[in-house]
């Protein structure tokens, strides 16, 4: 198996999910993972998802997605002993990630001074909302707040409909593969040097350089991005979202070479030898001609029939599908983005890697932990007996 982090500990105190995501890409590249739990409840993720059953079993479907392949310890992170148990493990570890708001791990006693005594050579990582600096570093977030903070809401609206949430959670997975690919970085860089290293990352940041050029636009001109609905970032007079005869089909000619394949695929090559049309500078131009053009002959075909059609002649093209529809069709299966895993005594799909190495998709091995699952065995490989473990069960402790 492709396992290039096999041999390194992760502590993982973060939870919901941008950094059970970090901590879980690292699980399935093969380092062991470590979710520290608070006693009883467990992750709030835990009770939620769309299969009542396994949030029965505190395995519901929204903690599934994200906690394949580690063990879970339970712990009360209020008492003393509790602390105590999490620097054990620190102690015998490479990574510890943390997801708490700026400051909160310090007051535990679970900073990186503290834990950098403890293990001189650890890879300290903080996964926040906005970091831990700057005007707004202490604030606490959720994706859709990062959204409405970062502009990405501003820039997806139209006029009409004012600004628009994305649908999924992207700030929180592309904060968690952010963070993933920091850490990775800082596991080589201290290998490199023997010095610690500190991994600040943030689900703000993230979402920024995830419209990287439109923040560079910005950056550099002062304007104000435009609400682009249905568009195409690129502009192209030839390239956006039309209505077909059922539905909406995307196109993207935004080179010559694709615009004269639109031209014939539409059936209308005479439009290459209108002047309004003739460059990229003569279609910008007149780019209002164009659409309404184009949005005429459109209208006569379903968007699957187009979209065959311009696929043949190499123009990209989709036609507007919902996720389930996709799904059906087969691309996600044969980039093998999900894997069955057995949770609770049925299978689950549940995301892998999402890249392929050698022809192989790194992706789940084990089943998420049931929560405390592992809990006396992690106790013990840190130093704790069983008259110990009892005395912290009796106390609560975890």
């Amino acid at each position: 198996m492709f396992s290039p982090l096999d041999g390194i500990r992760v502590v993982d105190l973060t939870h919901v999910l941008a950094g059970p995501y970090c901590t879980q890409l690292l699980a399935m590249l093969g380092a062991e993972v470590i979710k520290v739990e608070p006693r009883l409840t467990g992750d709030l993720t835990r009770f939620g998802g769309a299969l009542p059953e396994l949030n029965d079993e505190l395995l519901g479907l929204s903690f599934c997605t994200q906690n394949t392949d580690k063990a879970s310890i339970t712990v009360d992170l209020k008492t003393e002993d509790g602390i105590e148990i999490v620097r054990r493990l620190v102690a015998d570890a490479d990574v510890f990630v943390e997801n708490f708001r700026p400051g909160v791990s310090e007051r535990l006693g679970l900073g990186f001074e503290a834990l950098t005594a403890l293990s001189p050579g650890l890879v300290y990582v903080s996964l926040t909302a906005y970091g831990q600096d700057g005007p707004i570093g202490h604030r606490p977030a959720y994706d859709h707040v990062v959204q409405a903070m970062s502009g990405i809401m501003e820039t997806t609206g139209t006029d009409e409909t004012g600004p628009v949430k994305v649908g999924a959670p992207y700030v929180d997975y592309a904060a968690g593969q952010k963070g993933a690919m920091a850490t990775m970085a800082a596991i080589m860089e201290q290998r490199r040097t023997g010095e610690p290293q500190l991994v600040d990352a943030s689900m703000l940041d993230a979402t920024l350089l995830l419209m990287a050029s439109t923040l560079t636009t910005v950056a550099n001109t002062g304007q104000r991005p435009a609400k682009l609905g249905n568009q195409a970032a690129s502009g192209s007079a030839s390239s956006g979202c039309f209505q077909t005869a059922d539905g909406l089909l995307s196109i993207a000619a935004n080179n010559d070479r694709q615009f004269l394949h639109l031209c014939k695929g539409l059936g209308h090559t005479e439009w290459a030898d209108d002047p309004r049309f003739a460059t990229q500078s003569d279609r910008q131009a007149n780019a209002d001609d164009f659409r309404q053009l184009l949005a005429e002959v459109l209208l006569g075909q379903p968007a699957a029939e187009w979209e065959a059609v311009l696929d043949s002649l190499g123009v990209p093209a989709s036609r507007v599908r919902s996720l389930d529809e996709l799904m059906v069709e087969g691309q996600p299966d044969a980039r093998g983005l999900l894997a069955d895993v057995e949770v609770a005594g049925r299978p689950v799909r549940l995301p892998t890697t999402g890249f392929k190495v050698n022809g192989e998709v790194p992706g789940p091995v084990l089943p998420p932990p049931r929560l405390g699952a592992d809990t006396e065995r992690l106790l013990a490989s840190v130093g704790y007996d069983d008259a110990q473990i009892s005395q912290l069960r009796a106390d609560d402790i975890v």
